[in-house]
């Protein structure tokens, strides 16, 4: 979609625009989703921890395939520099389980349906009729503060991009 049609869509109130992503530095807002296996998952679980919260678009689609699945393929060097990861997309938590299941993606993929989370963090599209969440990602400190942000995630690299900023803050 080129800018002009954006500007026409924006003026005809057909979608509303996402609010600012959170600064590097600032304090992650805090949340509480529910999981693939009906679990309330709260940002504050991970205090002392580092947090990759990434947001995706729709459950079992290619991009978000491709993205969850680098994070599973990796899982145990994100554990190695003791990261906890956390997925979020707008869609239901019985999408997540069958998604969750199908790819076997060992962790916490959170439903967050009307879009609260992905709002706070800048990540929620709104159009009238639907809402998805743009592909960002964050890195939260074990402090909850936002170290990065990758507001422009190509999923076949960024799982890369994320292990080594990861090492990066950790050295």
């Amino acid at each position: 979609m080129n800018l002009k049609s954006l500007l026409t869509i924006l003026s005809l109130g057909l979608i509303s625009p996402a609010m600012a992503a959170p600064n590097i530095g600032e304090t992650a807002p805090e949340f509480t989703l529910v999981d693939q296996h009906n679990q309330s998952i709260s940002l504050s679980d991970y205090k002392d921890k580092w947090v990759v919260l990434y947001f995706y678009p729709k459950d079992d689609t290619p991009g978000c395939t491709t993205e969850a699945c680098s994070f599973r393929d990796n899982i145990n060097k994100l554990i190695e520099k003791q990261a906890v990861i956390l997925g979020v997309s707008v869609d239901s938590v019985d999408s997540h389980e069958e998604f969750a299941k199908k790819y076997k993606l060992p962790f916490s993929l959170l439903a967050d349906t009307q879009g609260e989370v992905a709002k706070k963090y800048g990540a929620l599209l709104d159009m009238k009729f639907f809402k998805w969440a743009s592909r960002h990602s964050f890195i939260i400190d074990p402090n909850g503060k936002i170290a990065k942000r990758y507001l422009n995630v190509d999923p076949q690299t960024h799982v890369k991009e994320i292990l080594d900023d990861l090492k990066a803050f950790q050295s």
